[in-house]
């Protein structure tokens, strides 16, 4: 799916998106915007490279940052739902990983989440991409994208599982597939 094909299904739709990046750092944003007429449905971006700015800007908790790291499922929902919430947007992903080339919080390399948040709930895919870092970052925009895009046709669902994680009480209709 690409992202005028995303753009171009919110746009139909009457929806708009926010993204929150960390790993890719701009590259989804920018893959966004580069389709003519993006303005129509994208609201806008933050890259929030450094960990405490996930908690400044996105509203990602602190205790869940300091006891997990940056690189986290939880993290990732939490920020696609913080950039929806402070973008006032119908739509939210988010991009968390490690790009290399060291690994980070004891998470190796090619270890990526990617996010979205809406009207519908929320849900996560854990990734393990192999290459070098310009490789991982482009595969995680990619993946951010496709998330979306199947999230849009078949709704909020846990990746493995397919189950249907639209406001359910026992996962507060997060849809969070821990790994």
């Amino acid at each position: 799916m690409t992202a005028a094909e995303v753009l171009r299904r919110l746009d139909g739709r009457g929806l708009t998106l926010a993204v929150a990046e960390s790993l890719t750092g701009g590259l989804l944003a920018a893959e966004l915007t580069a389709v003519p007429g993006a303005s129509r449905t994208f609201r806008g971006s933050v890259t929030a490279y450094a960990t405490e700015l996930k908690h400044v800007l996105l509203g990602v908790d602190a205790e869940l940052l300091a006891a997990r790291g940056a690189v986290d499922p939880q993290v990732a929902l939490e920020m696609a739902e913080g950039v929806r919430s402070r973008l006032e947007a119908d739509w939210g992903v988010a991009t968390t990983g490690v790009a290399g080339p060291a690994p980070q919080d004891g998470k190796p390399v090619g270890t990526v989440y990617v996010a979205v948040a809406g009207p519908e709930g929320s849900a996560v895919e854990p990734l393990r991409l192999e290459g070098g870092r310009s490789e991982i970052r482009a595969a995680s925009v990619d993946a951010a994208l496709a998330l979306l895009e199947r999230t849009l046709t078949v709704g909020v669902t846990t990746p493995n599982t397919g189950v249907r994680a639209k406001d359910r009480e026992e996962d507060g209709g997060k849809g969070c597939l821990q790994p």
